[in-house]
């Protein structure tokens, strides 16, 4: 028998499991939230009738009503192996990956080449949990923080639970916030306010978020190609400016390097908390080669291209220096203003409104992904209906977003590097726990028992195995606001270089192995 099938009859052993298997697994139930409602898994959506009464009323226009319960192998509709990259290639062909690239010359002070090097380098390494989770979707249709209790256990997973909140917002908020530069961008006299641009970006957000899976899936496959061609256009007006020799030398280059690479890292590791949210719905006989494939071209293809485009286009100023006054001005969206909306007149002016609203695709996985992050925290929480979450959630980003407007960079290059530091440590439990303690085989799951704490890890091990990994973090990192021990010892002693994903990594993946046996060992579990 497959490792497939093993799933499947061994899913049905678990009394939850079975439970949640006959409740949504029969063809004639053609209502999903009906049969959410009907399932036995003590979550205590009664108490949230009138919320689930318009759900239902929803549902039948399509909207998604399935939250982190398990999406049974006969309901798993997405046969296409190239979804997951064009969702992928969406969702970073924005300005915010542009974003990440023009941090190398105004953070970091790197040049073009050194740029380049570092965003190919740490993109190809940091997409590959990334690549390898989404797989992991398919085979046990569970969402990414769902399946993260078979590894930290039940209480010890609240941490990379409201972490990931943390991150969803927190993304949400600086992606809106470059969206609304963008849009300001566009005229010089008569700019919209920043609040309105962000409000608009967070509407169309909503939007899709609110629909669902389906939805989401659909609007990635397409948003992107208008998206791309105006970046070639952006790249048409900017290549004859452009200089590759700017730049540091020695070990004072060393440490930027290592501190963008960070921040590159931390962007294409923010992925790795939402996979396998977008491959619940494929077959379980898809094949995993295939997804993970597609899955890591749609990372990279984007993430690489359009990090050194926006690294370029930093390198433009001392033969454009109006173009530096209108980065100065409107930070990302000035940058790209000049180079459009200047030369193009009001053509341009158009292309960069499109390329304004790019940010949504980035923006929607964040939303829709916080929702169901936000039902693993309880089974209260996860009795509240998706859609609720996705709109309480949006207008908590669109006030934080209007507040911080004013500190994008600073606020955008502390958030990436926090997300690299603890999604390595998360990137390396999960690994090491399904390669080691499960032998890599999906048989080893009970799907059913996500909700039963008795029949998951105890978490300890994987509580120790964080706080190791947060040392090595603490040790490793170079921030403005504190360079640890390790990390001033690379580069310019002042600023130092930061290590402390790479340092996190090192320190979880020794941890872990021995603390999981011991816990196992007398758990059970």
């Amino acid at each position: 028998m497959s490792d497939t099938g093993r799933i499947s009859s061994s899913s049905s052993t678990s009394k939850d499991g079975m439970d949640l298997e006959k409740a949504t697994s029969k063809p004639e139930l053609i209502n999903e939230a009906q049969a959410l409602e009907d399932m036995n898994d003590n979550v205590p959506r009664d108490k949230f009738a009138k919320l689930w009464s318009i759900v239902m009323f929803l549902d039948k226009y399509g909207v998604e009503a399935r939250g982190i319960e398990r999406v049974p192998p006969d309901q798993r509709t997405q046969t296409s192996p190239l979804a997951p990259f064009w969702m992928w290639l969406a969702a970073n062909m924005t300005i915010s990956t542009f974003a990440i690239g023009v941090l190398a010359q105004s953070i970091f002070f790197l040049g073009l080449k050194e740029a380049a090097l570092t965003i190919i380098f740490f993109n190809l390494l940091c997409t590959l949990p990334v690549a390898y989770f989404s797989t992991w979707g398919a085979k046990l249709g569970l969402r990414q923080l769902t399946l993260s209790r078979f590894s930290f256990g039940y209480a010890t997973a609240q941490l990379p639970i409201v972490l990931n909140c943390i991150a969803c917002v927190g993304w949400s908020i600086v992606n809106s916030i470059v969206g609304a530069q963008t849009l300001r961008a566009v005229s010089t006299s008569h700019q919209i306010p920043t609040a309105a641009g962000i409000v608009v970006i967070a509407i169309l957000t909503i939007v899709v978020s609110f629909m669902g899976y389906r939805v989401v899936h659909l609007y990635e496959q397409y948003s992107w190609i208008p998206v791309v061609i105006i970046f070639f256009i952006y790249l048409g007006q900017i290549a004859r400016f452009t200089e590759s020799d700017f730049g540091g030398s020695g070990s004072v280059e060393a440490g930027n390097v290592l501190s963008f690479g960070a921040t590159v890292a931390g962007f294409a590791l923010g992925w790795t908390s939402l996979a396998a949210d977008y491959t619940v719905r494929m077959p379980e006989d898809m094949s995993s080669y295939k997804i993970f494939f597609w899955t890591y071209l749609g990372l990279n293809t984007p993430l690489i291209l359009v990090e050194i485009l926006g690294a370029a286009a930093m390198t433009t100023f001392v033969q454009k220096p109006t173009w530096e006054d209108a980065y100065n001005g409107n930070s990302v969206g000035g940058l790209l203003g000049a180079g459009l909306a200047g030369p193009m007149g009001g053509f341009g002016s158009f292309l960069l409104v499109l390329l304004a609203l790019s940010i949504v695709a980035n923006n929607i996985p964040n939303m829709y992904s916080l929702a169901l992050t936000f039902q693993n925290l309880h089974p209260y929480a996860q009795a509240i209906p998706r859609i609720v979450i996705v709109i309480i959630g949006s207008v908590i980003y669109i006030v934080l977003a209007i507040v911080g407007a004013s500190h994008f960079e600073e606020w955008l290059d502390t958030l990436l590097v926090i997300l690299s530091y603890w999604l390595a440590i998360f990137s390396t439990i999960l690994i090491e726990e399904h390669l080691i303690f499960r032998k890599g085989k999906w048989s080893n799951y009970v799907p059913g028992d996500f909700n039963n704490w008795r029949k998951l890890p105890l978490g300890v091990a994987s509580f120790l195995a964080l706080g190791c990994g947060v040392a090595g973090a603490i040790l490793g990192m170079a921030q403005v606001w504190y360079v640890g021990v390790i990390g001033r010892m690379i580069g310019d002693p002042e600023f130092g270089g930061d290590i402390g994903f790479e340092m996190a990594f090192a320190f979880t993946a020794v941890t872990y192995p021995p603390l999981r046996y011991l816990e196992k060992s007398w758990w059970g579990y």
